[in-house]
């Protein structure tokens, strides 16, 4: 499987894309926050039979430029935007995304159909949290990681042995001072407020067709969920058994069969 890599520039931002080649219809692949694409290279590879894939790295994760000024919901949709009109003009593309990965596919989705063929939202949600501690406390968590980890054992001590941790650890990055995480605990935290504004106004007027999975053992209650579909009932939903949030992680398998039937469909639902 070839493998190239494009740096977008957008200002003083670099955003990092991946195309993992693959025939067939485009699908862009969007991580949640702190995050990088390579967490989602499981999934690109079960894609690459039937589609072409890319992968981007949001500003602020993975390869692309680590300390943006701007992180406003618009400037990560205004980046997408960049990747799919340059890299793919003329050929709308499938926008998958996790968590806020799906968040900032629903808003490009919302803010340009024309672009996109269809919208797959794996635990991602738009209703926004009005509680600013949330996002304090994400920050403090990712502030409080002892970096840089002086090699895996160490950081396998400090984050454990779950599938999100080995992928924390998988992205970590070495330098001479030892291994890093490839985000700043500040421009997370910022990336998250911004995250949990309420966008019911974009969602109601959606056009794109949507497919929203849910995992068994996510992140939103079945209120939530079920207050998502009441609101843009042309919405299709699926559920990921056994799956926690980062279903992309821990339920592989089932959650790439899903987005596979969804897409080779049609995503007509």
């Amino acid at each position: 499987m070839t493998t190239a890599r494009r740096l977008i520039r957008r200002g003083d931002v670099d955003i990092s894309v991946t195309d993992r080649g693959g025939n067939g219809p485009a699908v862009v692949l969007l991580h949640g926050l702190a995050g990088s694409s390579r967490e989602l290279l499981p999934t690109a590879d079960r894609l690459a039979d039937s589609f072409r894939v890319l992968l981007i790295d949001q500003r602020g994760h993975g390869d692309s430029s680590r300390h943006p000024a701007d992180v406003s919901r618009q400037a990560f949709v205004d980046d997408v935007v960049a990747v799919l009109e340059r890299l793919l003009p003329g050929e709308p593309a499938a926008l998958v995304g996790q968590s806020m990965g799906a968040h900032t596919a629903f808003l490009t989705a919302a803010s340009r159909p024309d672009l996109v063929s269809a919208l797959v939202m794996l635990e991602g949600h738009v209703a926004g949290d009005d509680d600013p501690e949330q996002a304090d406390q994400l920050g403090d968590y990712f502030a409080s990681w002892p970096v840089p980890f002086a090699g895996v054992d160490h950081a396998r001590a400090h984050l454990g042995d779950t599938p999100l941790a080995n992928a924390w650890i998988a992205d970590l990055e070495t330098t001479p001072q030892g291994l890093r995480p490839r985000f700043d605990a500040d421009v997370m935290r910022r990336t998250i407020l911004e995250v949990h504004r309420p966008r019911w106004a974009e969602w109601e007027q959606l056009t794109v067709p949507t497919l929203a999975i849910f995992a068994e053992h996510g992140m939103f209650s079945l209120e939530e969920q079920d207050e998502l579909i009441r609101r843009r009932p042309a919405t299709a939903r699926a559920a990921l058994a056994g799956a926690s949030h980062d279903g992309h992680l821990d339920a592989v398998e089932a959650w790439t069969r899903i987005l596979r039937e969804y897409l080779g469909a049609g995503a007509s639902g």
